[in-house]
């Protein structure tokens, strides 16, 4: 067995020497490729998480390789390694050196990233020297590697902080966004105090942000909300720009007298500028960048204009689990006192079945900060759900917030606690054990009126094992013993019996209750008492012996008892203030949000306090400074993370005007609010004076014969598109373009650029119309063309005929039965399809294949030029439970040509969307099919008999009814009819009355009835009830419905 053992370690050890013996045979070959191909494999090792620091010898021998391709992946290797290899990686250092100075600005990046990445001292002159001359390199790339290793070198050697400084110094003055992000998270790490640096270089990181990566995005919005916080005034110290928010108290009315009194606020441009410019970013795709904006309204901006942050908040809970923690601890901290911020998002808050424990909590913290007189009946309806949940500790939290909502709103403190009486009869232990801790905070707001509750918990004793739980009982029969004068006594019996059992916690009670019930009735419980005491003077508990004797002595006089025991109803029996159940986020709000610190309410390392606003503003003028170049690209416009598309405005006759905005926007720092203002009203005029010359010329065009009108039709729908750009646009920028700021004669110099390049902008003009007409111009409606796909049913293909795919109203000549017109969707567009579009509709027909699944019809409409094959599906991505069944591949659809396919999709009774591919011969698109509620449902026969039979079965929380009021075109039984089986597939059910309207289905899946009521009553009210096993799709409906008869 032993030689065995040493057998296979000879041969492990062997394997161990030898394993590499292959790529140090190719890194010492002559041959490039074959150098190039071990350096790969090394790479890929080093990517998978292996080990492959014994190559360190043979790959270092390679930095002087003159293959630029080998030398890159060989900087990769040393820039993992270095600080490991320290000793042979200086044995390199001359070549480093010589790579600083490589005409290749990736050979210089990487030599200077593993100069930096040497962990010592003797080099440090070398990395300094290498970052200076890397800060002032013509590459952004390189001087932003400079800028990363900056920290590096600082946590090196401290002492070389004056020289980083200059380093940094000069970066921050680079006008590219590439080095801006790195060069300020430098900042950050060597000298954060040093907010001279940024005076100068304010206005160009505001400006430059919306450009830069989103990592320095994060980074440089962080940064600006301490320097704001140094440099402006409190926007609310005066009620924040006279603006008085929607959910203000009473108490602000009261002092806005003593407001008027106070000088008016006027909010710094500068202030302004950075709000206008991190607004956009709220819409951005990294999570982390919203959360930087976020944090940066709640703290910098007034209180009428933080609502805006609540949207970008909620559309973040749509992504991972670690996303939404941390997004919901933020939202639980601003909710606390910007309550009516999120109140019109109430239900994005609502708990999932399928979040984590973690995530519920959270939820239930906001929904109860959010909950006041008008919405607390929809959360209470909300938390009886929860109640029933599998999760102990999700349950235990639902009590605890049912409590939190009785005591802040008197209101409904009955309704809880009656509710929370009847868990006590729950079979869960732990439920009943949580609800009575959560009574005994009520009850000590009004325990006079609330004695029979005591007297039904002290019954529970018997039962009750959770030793919190019995702990609450035996301190709320003590504290209020006089109002169950009979019970307590027998109570405290009980007890004394099984004193030796109980749980510490429990046992200090019951000498508490001893001691209260021998003061206030010494007659029946004097040798009880004695008797508990007794026992307690020999615990194992130290506290339990100490609290004993203590007792003794206070509550049975003796000679050598003190005048102490004189007072010792006024100890014990003394009204103790009812306890305050607050929020635990209610003094995060002192950490910065978005921080770690907050995150965990304590603070972290490297945490920098926010720091308070200024009492006096102080001078604005240190951010003055002369832009000598601007630092986009004339006439270019972006937009980042919007999905905005950059289409001409006004091309022919305000083509440099876009100039001007372009670059303005980079020079509006600079200007004085007096530039400002003369800056708007010249604009203002001269645009006046172009819309005035473009009357002209329309007026000319009428004139015209109609062989030019008919030229100039599509200049019109051109004009018309334009117009519905030029407002979107315009509503969103307006804000911003209203307060950039030019200089006079910067004015007249742009104004003689544009007479120069109008010609230029004009033909430039009229290719960017013709591109952009492409993306906003519908195509004509396509005639009827025979489907390709032969295996549509005749049934379905008559039912189908006439159906309009688009999303516009039907003609008056289509007919179609049964009420209602089937909605189409866009699945493809044209565009992203090259040419292929694809929309598809919910036929509400039976999928014969599978009747379990939803039959979807798709059209699919060929543009392009040329044919499209073999239209398929694949890497179908569904929610656990779902299928689908493809639909046959279309070999051939010709050009101009439509084609028509049904697919099945199993949704499993949820919305969740199906994924996949939509291929062709040639290309792969990701699409995504998501059902509205009213299509998981298919039409069921009920009798008026059966209808009630099954209502009635569906009673309590299955049932949820709305009042609302019917839209004005829909007070008649047709208009309801139709209204509710477009928004739903149920068929209708006769009804005696004619004052209501009944419908029922099944869901598609589970085949769950599902039966919907609508009872209309005087001057358009009525009254929605949907009754349904599955609550979601309940609720669900119930909101489409309700859109439906309303709008």
């Amino acid at each position: 067995m032993f030689g065995g053992f040493h057998a296979v370690k000879y041969i492990f050890i062997m394997f161990s020497s030898h394993r590499h013996d292959d790529l140090k045979e190719m890194l010492d070959s002559n041959k490039d490729s074959l150098k190039l191909e071990a350096m790969k494999r090394i790479v890929a090792m080093i990517a998978r998480g292996k080990n492959a620091s014994d190559l360190f010898p043979a790959v270092v021998k390679n930095v002087a390789c003159k293959n630029i391709e080998v030398k890159k992946l060989v900087y990769v290797y040393l820039v993992r390694y270095a600080e490991e290899q320290q000793d042979l990686a200086l044995l390199s250092i001359s070549t480093f050196q010589r790579g600083l100075k490589d005409p290749n600005q990736l050979i210089r990046a990487s030599a200077l990233r593993v100069l930096s990445s040497i962990r010592v001292t003797i080099i440090v002159p070398i990395m300094m020297l290498a970052i200076k001359e890397a800060a002032s390199d013509m590459s952004p790339y390189v001087r932003k590697t400079a800028a990363h290793a900056i920290p590096k070198l600082y946590s090196l050697d401290p002492e070389q902080k004056d020289q980083l400084i200059e380093v940094i110094e000069k970066l921050l003055a680079d006008k590219t966004t590439l080095v801006a992000g790195s060069v300020v998270m430098a900042f950050e790490e060597v000298c954060p105090e040093r907010i001279d640096l940024i005076h100068k270089n304010y206005r160009k990181l505001c400006n430059l942000l919306i450009d830069v990566e989103e990592w320095g995005q994060v980074v440089i919005i962080n940064m600006l909300t301490r320097y704001a916080r140094t440099q402006f005034l409190n926007p609310n110290i005066n009620g924040g720009s006279g603006d008085k928010t929607f959910y203000g108290s009473d108490e602000d009315e009261d002092e806005d007298e003593e407001e008027k009194e106070k000088k008016p606020y006027v909010m710094d441009p500068d202030h302004r500028l950075l709000l206008r410019n991190t607004k956009p970013l709220l819409q951005s795709r990294n999570a982390a960048v919203v959360m930087a904006v976020a944090q940066l309204y709640f703290h910098l901006a007034p209180k009428a204009e933080v609502g805006v942050i609540a949207k970008a908040l909620v559309r973040l809970l749509r992504s991972h689990s670690e996303v939404q923690y941390v997004v919901l601890q933020n939202v639980a901290t601003m909710s606390i006192k910007r309550r009516g911020m999120f109140e019109p998002y109430l239900k994005s808050f609502y708990i999932r079945s399928t979040d984590p424990t973690q995530i519920k909590v959270l939820k239930l913290e906001v929904l109860t900060n959010l909950a006041n007189e008008t919405n607390i009946s929809t959360i209470l309806r909300e938390f009886q759900t929860y109640i029933k949940s599998m999760d102990k500790d999700f349950v235990a939290a639902t009590i605890q917030a049912i409590g939190r909502c009785a005591t802040n709103i008197s209101e409904v403190r009955d309704t809880c606690l009656n509710g929370l009486v009847q868990l006590l009869s729950n079979r869960d232990e732990l439920v009943v054990a949580e609800s009575v801790v959560v009574i005994k905070k009520l009850l000590q707001m009004q325990p006079e009126k609330h004695s029979d509750i005591i007297k039904h918990m002290a019954k529970l004793t018997d039962n009750i094992q959770v030793p919190m739980a019995r702990a609450s009982i035996l301190w709320l029969i003590g504290e209020y013993c006089e109002h169950v004068p009979k019970i307590a006594p027998d109570v405290l019996r009980k007890m004394a019996k099984s004193f030796t059992n109980e749980e510490d916690i429990v046992k200090l009670q019951i000498i508490n209750l001893a001691a209260k019930l021998y003061l206030t009735n010494s007659k029946q419980t004097k040798l009880l008492t004695q008797y508990v005491l007794n026992l307690a003077k020999y615990d194992q508990n130290y506290d339990i012996r100490d609290r004993a004797r203590f007792i003794r002595q206070l509550i049975v006089p003796t000679e050598k008892s003190g005048a102490l025991s004189k007072y010792a109803k006024k100890l014990f029996l003394a009204l103790k203030p009812a306890p305050v159940l607050e929020s635990p986020f209610k003094d995060r709000d002192h950490f910065q949000l978005g921080s770690l610190s907050h995150l965990l309410n304590a603070k972290a390392g490297g945490y920098q306090e926010l720091p308070d606003w200024p009492e006096a503003a102080p001078d604005p003028s240190v951010r003055n400074v002369e832009v000598k170049e601007s630092v986009r690209a004339v006439g270019t416009v972006t937009h980042r993370d919007t999905g905005a598309l950059w289409g001409p405005q006004r091309m022919e006759g305000n083509s440099a005007s876009g100039l001007e905005s372009s670059s303005g926007s980079e020079e509006s720092g600079s200007g004085s609010e007096s530039e400002e203002s003369k800056e708007a009203s010249e604009s203002e005029e001269e645009e006046e004076e172009e819309e005035e010359e473009q009357k002209k010329k329309k007026k000319k065009d009428l004139k015209k014969p109609r062989k030019h009108q008919r030229k100039s039709k599509p200049r019109k729908s051109e004009s018309e598109s334009e117009s519905d750009e030029d407002e979107e646009s315009e509503s969103e920028s307006s804000q911003s373009e209203s307060e950039d700021s030019e200089s006079e004669a910067e004015v007249k110099k742009k104004k003689k650029v544009q007479t120069r390049m109008t010609a230029h902008w004009s033909e430039f003009g009229n290719i960017i119309r013709v591109l952009f007409l492409s993306f906003l111009v519908e195509p004509a409606p396509s005639p009827q063309v025979t489907p390709v796909n032969t295996f549509l049913s005749n049934s379905l293909v008559t039912d189908l005929e006439g159906l309009s795919l688009s999303d516009s109203v039907l003609s008056p000549a289509v007919s179609v039965s049964y009420y209602f017109a089937l909605k189409s969707y866009e699945l493809l567009h044209r565009i992203t399809g090259e040419g292929l579009s694809v929309e598809y509709c919910f036929s509400r027909q039976p999928f014969s294949p599978d009747a379990n699944m939803v039959a979807v019809q798709m059209q699919f409409t060929n543009s392009a030029s040329s044919d499209t094959k073999n239209l398929h599906i694949e890497d179908v991505k569904l929610q656990s439970g779902m299928r689908v069944k493809e639909f046959p591949e279309i070999e051939l659809l010709p050009a101009g040509e439509t084609a028509t396919a049904v697919m099945g999709i199993d949704f499993c009774d949820s919305t969740q969307a199906a994924n996949f591919q939509l291929c062709t011969h040639t290309r792969k698109f990701f699409v995504s099919i998501q059902p509205p509620v009213g299509e998981l449902m298919r039409p069921v026969f009920l009798t008026e008999n059966e209808f009630k039979k099954e209502q009635g079965q569906l009673m309590g929380m299955n049932e949820i009814t709305e009042k609302l009021t019917l839209d004005v075109k829909c007070r008649n039984e047709h208009a309801i009819v139709q209204r509710v089986t477009t928004a739903a597939n149920l068929s209708r059910v006769p009804c005696g009355s004619d004052k209501e309207c009944r419908f029922a289905g099944r869901t598609v899946t589970s085949g769950s009835l599902v039966l919907v009521t609508v009872a209309t009553k005087e001057e358009g009210a009525a009254q929605l009830t949907v009754n349904c096993e599955k609550m979601v799709i309940g609720t669900m409906l119930v909101k489409d419905i309700l859109q439906a008869l309303t709008q």
